[in-house]
Parts: C-alpha cells; structure tokens; sequence
C-alpha cells in the first residue's frame, strides 16, 4: 500500500534502564509510556510531485513515524510470530462515513482519529505478554534508525506468500476443527460488525436530520416572535432552545464517531485472527505434503527390495521392456532412497513439532483475544447504549422548556 506521506510522532517517557538485556518493554523498571502526540501539516518536494504531510510533535527529542513505518512493524510482527492476532492499525483512509462527513485522508478530524488509533494500536502491541517483549518494538519507540534493525531481522524472507496460504486452504485435508470453526467465527464477526457500522452510519444521518430540523424550528420561532407582542417573549426563549439544541450535534456525532473506531478496529482484527487460522493451514498442509512424500519414498525402496511393483510407473514399465537394472546400479539407488527417507522423516518430525507449536501457541493467543473482545466490545455498545439514551433526554428536556415557555405567553 501507497504510504499517503504522513508521520506521526512518538513520545516515550524513557529511562536508560527501562529495559532488559534483550531489550525488551516487560524486563522494565518503570513501564514506558507511549503516545502519538498531535499532527503538524508538512510540505516536502520530491523529483515528481508536492507532497503534504501529517507530522506529530510530543517534546523536544520526539520521533517521526510515517504510516508506512507502522506497517512495516506490524507486518514484521506478523511474520514473527505466526502464532498471535496482531492488534489492527486503524483504516488509512475513511471507511464506512456517513455522507455529511469528509472521507478525505487529510481531514483534520479523521487525521485526529487516526492518531488516536495508531496510539491505540502501539499500546496494545506494548501491553501483550509476547510482543511487549520483541527487541524491534523497543526500537521502534526509541531508535531513529530502527528500519536497519528490522530488516537485518531477515523477515521478509521468512514470510508466507498468498497463492502458497491460498494453496494450502484448498487442498489440506485435515485441518483442525477448531481452527475451522474459528475461521468461519471471523468471517461472521466482520459480517456482523460490517452490517452494524452501516446501521449505524445511516442512523447517524437520520440523527443529523433531526437535529437540523429543530434548527428549522429555532428560526421560525425567532421571526415569528418579532411580529408578536404578547407571545413574542415565549416564543424567542423555545426559539433559543432550538437552536442550542441543533447545535450540538456536531459533538454529538464526533463521540458517535469514536464508538465506530471502537467497533472498526474489531472489523480489522478479524483478519488478524483468520491470518492464524490461514497459518494452520499451512503449517498442517506441509505436514500433509511432507507425509505423502515419506510415504511415496518407503513405497519405491520396498518395490525395489522386492521387485514388486504394485503401482504403475514409468521406471517400472522401462525394466520390464529393456529388462532389469544391474545389482550396482540397485543398491545405489536403495542407498538414494534410504538417505531420502531419513532426511523425510526428520522434515516429517520437524513439521510435526511446527504445526503442534503453533496450535499451543495459537489457542492460547486466541483465547486472550476473545476475553478481550467481550471485554471491549461490551464496554463500547455499553458506552453507546449510555450516550443515545442521554441524547434523548436532552431532547425531551428541550421541549420540556419549550414547553414551559408557550404556557408563559
């Protein structure tokens, strides 16, 4: 993905013996406390075009992280360990607005909420119980130069492409059932927050309409109290209650867009969690392959001791027609096939342990990440249950003073 030119700063409140040996965040005296300060607008020329930028400044020895830089992390992350549902970053450009909102990148607004959500998403990182532990993390929140760092690491070699984990989904023949059923579990979860964000945004338009109406509402009662005498009094006041009401909706809407982000970031991590589940897939077909393989070399070495040939091959069709090979040439092919078979079965054991390692690993990862979500996920719709309630008290209290002002005409 394209890096949109911006950066963001981080403010660390550091000690030179916060961290372990390994230079890790958990081994700290003091805990480091992570921020992404505010953004700044940049301009900077390059041989084709003008380019602005977003910048964040904390204090006087801050660090400037483009977007791209926090992918890097999080894709090295993703690499490293397989095994855990990395934290989401949150959406580079605007995704489920309603109309009235700008989706444009470089909205002051949305750039705020960005920040937020990269703050969120190295606090998270910071806060688990293996990744607060990684070297590259610790260079990222406190090395200018952390990029020379990660990739020495060697990362993107080890990194599983598409068409193999796509391969590997199609033609595993026995993957785990819990993992399955995982995978069709973040498949619905994106469903279901997906339909939720969509509810929610044209709620947010009904919502605004409304608002705007009691604007409507403020400004008839404003001109019709200049023709009245009597009423006139009465009918500014509930003029002026309108219009304050009407008003506020603008808060109102920017705290509905921060229970979105809320809900976003479980979207995102939906592909997290199948990303885990595509790499027990992977990690159970090479065990598969590596099987069938093992299996297909003890077949040909007990054909040879025997000369019994129970499958059809091409080797076997070319002795029966130009006759048998010499004793020399079959013992170096038995001594081919036995070297063979030691190094399947020691790929066999390997991939064995692997897939075994990463299903512990896994399910104890997912496990946190599922009381996690209850947990957040409660809180947030809790959260916004409290704020729509509130909203329609504040209407009622808006023509309950109306109210009072028509009886005192």
């Amino acid at each position: 993905m394209a890096d949109d030119g911006r950066e963001e700063s981080l403010g660390t409140d550091d000690d030179s013996d916060q961290t372990g040996a390994d230079g890790s965040l958990n081994n700290t005296v003091r805990p480091m406390e992570i921020c992404v300060a505010e953004a700044e607008k940049r301009s900077g020329k390059n041989a084709v075009s003008m380019q602005e930028t977003y910048t964040h400044a904390v204090s006087p020895d801050c660090l400037w992280r483009r977007y791209s830089e926090f992918e890097l992390l999080r894709n090295y992350l993703i690499v490293t360990y397989p095994y855990i549902v990395v934290p989401p970053l949150p959406e580079k450009r605007a995704e489920f607005v309603w109309h009235k909102l700008s989706a444009d990148n470089m909205d002051p607004d949305f750039v705020e909420r960005r920040r937020v959500g990269l703050e969120n998403f190295l606090l998270r990182v910071a806060s688990h119980p293996v990744l607060s532990n990684d070297k590259i993390l610790y260079y990222f929140l406190t090395e200018h130069g952390w990029k020379e760092a990660v990739y020495e690491t060697g990362f993107q070699a080890k990194a599983d492409s598409r068409l193999r984990a796509l391969s590997a989904t199609f033609r595993v023949r026995n993957p785990d059932k819990c993992f399955m059923e995982m995978k069709h579990y973040s498949d619905e979860l994106q469903s279901h927050t997906s339909q939720l964000l969509r509810a929610r945004a044209r709620v947010a338009d009904r919502l605004y309409g409304v608002y705007k109406v009691h604007g409507n509402y403020g400004r008839v009662f404003s001109e019709w109290s200049a023709i009245e005498k009597e009423m006139g009094d009465g009918l500014q006041s509930a003029g002026h209650h309108m219009d304050a009401y009407a008003a506020s909706i603008d808060d109102i809407l920017e705290e509905e867009e921060h229970y979105a982000d809320q809900l976003k970031e479980y979207l995102f991590y939906a592909e997290a969690l199948r990303a885990v589940c595509r790499k027990h897939e992977l990690t159970q077909f090479e065990l598969e392959m590596a099987s069938q393989d093992l299996i297909s070399k003890k077949q040909q070495r007990e054909e040879l001791a025997t000369g019994i040939v129970r499958t059809f091959s091409l080797k076997g069709m070319t002795n029966k027609l130009f006759g048998q090979e010499a004793p020399e040439q079959r013992e170096a092919r038995l001594k081919l096939l036995e070297d063979l078979i030691a190094e399947g079965e020691e790929t066999v054991k390997e991939k064995t342990i692997e897939r075994a390692e990463h299903v512990e690993k896994a399910w104890v990862d997912i496990q946190r990440f599922k009381e996690q979500k209850d947990k957040d996920l409660r809180e947030a719709l809790i959260n916004y249950a409290v704020m729509q309630i509130s909203m329609c008290k504040k209407g009622i209290q808006v023509w309950s003073n109306a109210k009072e002002c028509f009886l005192k005409m």
